[in-house]
C-alpha cells in the first residue's frame, strides 16, 4: 500500500493526468458557489481515485470521477445516466472534446477558461496534443499513495477544533493538502508564477499552517510531504521536527519529508503523523497561536 513512484518513471503520465484533473477541476469551479480559499474547486480521494463530489447545473446533480483502479473517467448524472471514458494514452485535446461534448449531450452547457494554471507554458486544453501518455500502473500507484496519505491526513485533522480545511486535492499544484487556521488575518499574499494573484490572495487571506503531499518534480526525484506556515513566523525554520530525515528547504520555505523515508520506515503511519504534528507545533508555537482554544485536549 506504499508503492515507490519516482518522477522519472511516470513523468509523461503525471503531466497528462495533471491536465485532465485541471479540466475536471475547472468544471467543478464553474458549477459550484464560491467558498473561502477556493475550497469549492477541489477534488477528493475516493476508494477508487478522485472525485468532484456532487455538482449542480441548474437543478441537475452530476459528478465526475477518475477511477484509477479500472481506469475510466466517469461522468454520472442523476436519474441513471453514466458515461465512462477509458483512461488511456491519447491527447488531452481529445479528452477535452469528449468531456465537454458529453456534458452538452445531457443538457450541461458550460464554458471554462481552457488554459491550465500553475504550470509553465500552459497549452489550452483544446490545443494540447503534447500531453498524451497514460500508464495505468503508475496512475494506480499514485492513487495508492494518495489514499494512504489521505487516511493519515484525516486522522491528523481530527484533533483540531478551530477552522480546518477538508483533506482535498488541488488540481492547480497537483497536491493533496489539509490546512489549519489560527483565526487571524494574514498579510496580502504576493502571488506565485503562472497563477492570477487574486487566487492566492483569497487562498491565503488568513494565517495558516498547511501540510500536504506533492508527487515531486524539480529538485525532488520522488513524492514529498511538506509543511509550511503563512506568514512564516520568526524561528519556524529553526524548529526541531520529526522524524529523522525531515528538513527545512530554504528555497521553498517549507519543511520537507521525502515519501521514501516514510515508505521505508518501520511504521509509515507513525513516521508521517510525527511529521504533521511536529511541524504544526513548530508553526503554532512560533506564531503564538491560542492552542488551548484550537486543539482537542
Amino acid at each position: 500500500m506504499w508503492p515507490t513512484l519516482p518522477v522519472a518513471t511516470w513523468k509523461e503520465t503525471y503531466a497528462t493526468l495533471h491536465m485532465l484533473t485541471q479540466i475536471v477541476g475547472k468544471i467543478r469551479l464553474a458549477t459550484t458557489p464560491m467558498e473561502n480559499h477556493w475550497w469549492n474547486s477541489t477534488l477528493y480521494v475516493t476508494p477508487n481515485g478522485l472525485t468532484t463530489s456532487v455538482m449542480y447545473y441548474n437543478d441537475i446533480p452530476f459528478k465526475i470521477e477518475f477511477d484509477l483502479n479500472k481506469h475510466y473517467l466517469i461522468i454520472e448524472q442523476a436519474f441513471g445516466y453514466i458515461k465512462k471514458i477509458p483512461l488511456q494514452s491519447r491527447p488531452v485535446a481529445d479528452y477535452y472534446k469528449d468531456i465537454m461534448s458529453t456534458l452538452e449531450s445531457i443538457g450541461i452547457s458550460l464554458r471554462i477558461w481552457s488554459t491550465p494554471v500553475e504550470v509553465e507554458n500552459g497549452i489550452p486544453f483544446e490545443k494540447d496534443y503534447t500531453h498524451s501518455t497514460y500508464d495505468s500502473d503508475s496512475a494506480n500507484k499514485f492513487w495508492r499513495i494518495l489514499v494512504q496519505s489521505s487516511r493519515l491526513f484525516t486522522e491528523f485533522r481530527s484533533s483540531f477544533l478551530g477552522k480546518v480545511s477538508p483533506v482535498h486535492f488541488f488540481w492547480g499544484a497537483f497536491d493533496l493538502a489539509v490546512t489549519r487556521f489560527s483565526g487571524r488575518r494574514a498579510p496580502v499574499h504576493p502571488g506565485v508564477p503562472n497563477c492570477p494573484q487574486h487566487v492566492m490572495v483569497e487562498a491565503y487571506s488568513h494565517e495558516v499552517s498547511s501540510c500536504g503531499l506533492w508527487p515531486g518534480g524539480g529538485p525532488f526525484e520522488g513524492p514529498v510531504y511538506y509543511s509550511y506556515s503563512y506568514p512564516e513566523p520568526q524561528g519556524f525554520k529553526d524548529a526541531k521536527v520529526e522524524p529523522a530525515g525531515a528538513y527545512y528547504e530554504v528555497s521553498m520555505g517549507e519543511f520537507i519529508l521525502p515519501y521514501e523515508n516514510v515508505r521505508n520506515s518501520d511504521s509509515p503511519d507513525r513516521s508521517l503523523l510525527s511529521f504533521l504534528q511536529s511541524t504544526y507545533e513548530a508553526a503554532a508555537e512560533a506564531a503564538k497561536w491560542e492552542r488551548t482554544m484550537l486543539e482537542r485536549q
